[in-house]
């Protein structure tokens, strides 16, 4: 969106030093940033006050500051660049004359968020979060980043604790909310399951009277997260007790599934290229939303139908003739890594290899969670290796050599599963099976745990 930079000093209560320029759209990273954006620089594990004459070098019109300001170019002084950022989000917000879709849940956020924004853009000026950027920095910059004709934003909305939804929906005041499914995610923060489901459930309670609240039906905590929402509630499932609804629902040789559509608006066929049982779930809610914002099926299905799983998430390759790899090493908690040894389950394969790193915040449950998908997975008939985690119950593995060497190499028949916690680094483990042994310089890069 484009803004004066006198204009954002007042509404920021900022003060204008230099002279009054054009900005269009907002960056808080120089290797991000393009010409003509405002750099905010924040105040993290650096002081992003020490990029501000690499922002003017790389095309920055404009700068925050909460003090510190450069001989060159124009800057706007204010008392803190991140509430500030805040603030710009809310600007922007008002600007927007459509729909706001935001997402929320344990699972299954991005690429519901992928799936919506693929829909609203067959008929829609349409923009969405940027890979996962769903927090109080991310959020601005997608509605910032807007072009000024924007007829819907698809915003993906994380939290870690209570309160951080409210917070964000006050900045983005979504008119249609999405609730994926509640799962035991972050619970060293929430603590219960109940307790991350009224979390989540702030999204509901945002909406307006006029708006659409998309609700997993199929979901245990539907029924406590309904009776707060602000907004009528369209439940997406399975179950008798949904309004969209999936049906006869069919996995291909690669966990691709096909499913039969029944809606308000239609019935149809629908091809996923996505990957995974769990994903049928995501589509409905995802139809769900645009749908009832007007689009129409047709167009609705031809765009779910070519949205591909988002990096490290459910992505299937060959790396080599008959050998097949799920890479899933985004991040993980019981929910998700149920739902991607279902898919394993799937893969039609000889041997079937889950390459587990541990699932981070679980809280004072760790240990049972851990042991309860360890037992799932055996009575799947899954091999579970441990990377750098004795939390599976076995003896782990901590580089790629002992990897290989305790799968005795792969060979023609095997489907390996990666997946694990952010901290894990499991990314690092996929490139590797992927590419073959690693070099000594890839091995530096292995986290210890």
């Amino acid at each position: 969106m484009r803004f004066s930079a006198a204009g954002l000093a007042e509404v920021l209560d900022g003060r204008l030093v230099g002279p009054d320029v054009r900005i269009d759209g907002v960056a808080t990273n120089t290797a991000e940033l393009h010409r003509g954006q405002l750099f905010v620089p924040l105040r993290d594990r650096r002081d992003g006050h020490e990029f501000i004459d690499d922002a003017i070098d790389a095309g920055a019109a404009a700068y925050l500051s909460d003090g510190v300001t450069s001989a060159r170019g124009t800057a706007i002084v204010v008392a803190n660049t991140a509430r500030a950022l805040s603030e710009i989000g809310h600007v922007a917000r008002g600007r927007i004359d459509g729909h706001v879709v935001g997402i929320t849940g344990s699972v299954g956020k991005t690429t519901v968020k992928d799936l919506t924004s693929a829909i609203f853009a067959t008929h829609y000026v349409t923009q969405a979060s940027h890979l996962s950027f769903n927090n109080e920095i991310g959020l601005p910059l997608t509605l910032a980043n807007a072009p000024d004709a924007v007829e819907a934003v698809v915003c993906e909305l994380g939290a870690r604790g209570h309160g951080h939804i409210a917070d964000l929906c006050a900045i983005a005041r979504p008119n249609i909310g999405i609730i994926t499914r509640i799962g035991l995610a972050h619970t060293e923060f929430f603590g219960t399951l109940e307790q991350v489901a009224v979390a989540k459930a702030e999204l509901f309670e945002a909406l307006p009277t006029n708006g659409l609240a998309a609700l997993n039906g199929d979901d245990p905590m539907a029924g406590l997260i309904a009776e707060r929402s602000g907004a009528p509630v369209i439940r997406f499932g399975t179950g008798a007790d949904c309004e969209v609804v999936a049906s006869d629902v069919r996995l291909g040789d690669q966990a691709q599934a096909t499913f039969t559509l029944h809606s308000p608006w239609g019935s149809a066929t629908v091809r996923l290229a996505v990957h995974g049982a769990h994903q049928v779930s995501n589509a409905l809610g995802a139809l769900c939303a645009g749908l009832w914002a007007g689009v129409p099926i047709d167009d609705a299905l031809d765009a779910v139908a070519k949205v591909s799983d988002p990096p490290m998430r459910m992505n299937i390759t060959t790396p080599r003739p008959g050998i097949t790899l799920i890479n899933d090493s985004y991040n993980a908690n019981p929910t998700s890594t149920e739902a991607a040894l279902d898919a394993l389950l799937a893969i039609d394969a000889q041997r079937r290899i889950a390459v587990l790193g541990a699932m981070a915040e679980l809280g004072p449950e760790s240990a049972a969670l851990h042991d309860t998908i360890a037992r799932l997975a055996d009575s799947m008939g899954i091999s579970v290796v441990a990377f750098q985690t004795s939390a599976y119950g076995t003896a782990p593995v901590n580089d790629v050599a002992a990897l290989l060497e305790r799968l005795g190499g792969l060979r023609a028949g095997d489907a390996v599963l990666v997946k694990g916690s952010r901290a894990s680094g499991m990314e690092v483990v996929a490139q590797w099976l992927s590419d073959g042994e690693p070099d000594e310089e890839s091995a530096r890069l292995m986290p210890e745990q």
